[in-house]
């Protein structure tokens, strides 16, 4: 499990404020795990749990996939159709299991990192319609990072984490990051929370929030 418990995790400010109502009247009822808080606010936290249920078997892949959706989206209008059409597609959740299958280890390598970020864009067998890597590295966050570990750890790549990074991160876009660029990133934030004393998810945060 993630020892995040109650408590707010390091570098987090604020929750995530979602129409609850509006999501579950979107998506499939099997698609909306029911651990989720009721009230609309979800800290990163909240998701984490499922992740933890599901590596165990006890939500759905596609449970998963709303529980890190409705956080991502957030208050955004369009973001129960967008989960929506990418849910859809993958009705058995099977191509979201193969995508996080390396991940999903209780200590994922370098090289189970970069097979799972490859997959999430195999077009064959994993990828799915409106989960571009600005989502997918949030999916592969909540279930691929081990909390007092160390080291390198999937993190977030969105846009807003790429426009405030420095070049020594070693991404060079604003979207459509490779496997490779990905992988540098989380080598940079792994040193620089070995530096500071922090968990690589909470220099993350600090980039998200220093733009």
């Amino acid at each position: 499990m993630q020892a995040t418990g109650g408590v707010v995790l390091p570098g987090e400010r604020a929750p995530v404020r979602v129409n609850t109502d509006r999501w579950r009247a979107g998506l499939p009822p099997e698609a909306w795990p029911d651990t989720l808080p009721a009230g609309g606010e979800l800290w990163r936290r909240d998701v984490f749990v499922v992740a933890d249920a599901y590596r165990t078997g006890s939500v759905s892949p596609r449970q998963l996939l709303t529980a890190v959706l409705a956080w991502a989206y957030g208050p955004i209008g369009y973001g129960p159709w967008r989960a929506a059409r990418s849910l859809g597609a993958d009705p058995g959740g099977k191509r979201l299991a193969y995508a996080l299958e390396e991940v999903s280890t209780p200590a994922p390598d370098e090289d189970a990192l970069c097979t799972a970020y490859r997959r999430f864009s195999d077009a064959d067998h994993a990828r799915l319609p409106w989960l571009g890597p600005g989502l997918f590295t949030k999916v592969l966050y909540f279930v691929g990072y081990r909390r007092g570990v160390g080291g390198v750890q999937p993190l977030i790549l969105d846009r807003v984490v790429a426009d405030q990074l420095p070049a020594e991160a070693g991404v060079g876009r604003r979207n459509g990051w490779s496997s490779e660029e990905w992988l540098a990133y989380l080598r940079w934030a792994a040193e620089q929370a070995r530096v500071r004393g922090v968990e690589p998810d909470a220099v993350e945060m600090a980039v998200a929030i220093d733009r």
